[in-house]
């Protein structure tokens, strides 16, 4: 497996990245083709499918960053890391906690959990 701090900081520069070009680079080098994300609020699949599930999390969210929580971890294809959600330099507003499979140093699927979600 692909060093598990390199896969969940490349999954991360992939959520961050707003310039659409320098995204679907990103979404390459971070996830398979026929990649498939799932959370409690959204899914998509393949490359354009998770753009637009990135492009519609910075919109709602304009000048939040998501940043890594903790040290990912995992054994075999599966690797599990947490994250933060919020303006740079502050409090995060939301928390989550994924949990993918590994195909050749890339992710193949992703169960996303939200740990911290703002009251509605």
């Amino acid at each position: 497996m692909t060093d598990l701090n390199t896969i969940a900081e490349n999954y991360i520069a992939a959520w961050n990245e707003s310039d659409a070009a320098r995204r679907q680079a990103l979404l390459k080098a971070a996830f398979t083709d026929d990649v498939s994300y799932r959370d409690p609020i959204m899914q998509g699949d393949g490359h354009n499918g998770l753009a637009a599930l990135i492009d519609g999390v910075q919109k709602r969210f304009a000048g939040f960053r998501f940043s890594l929580k903790g040290k990912p971890d995992g054994f075999g294809d599966t690797i599990r890391f947490s994250w933060n959600l919020g303006p740079q330099g502050a409090d995060s507003v939301i928390e989550g906690t994924d949990i993918g499979v590994v195909e050749n140093g890339r992710l193949k699927n992703v169960i996303g959990f939200l740990d911290k979600v703002p009251a509605q």
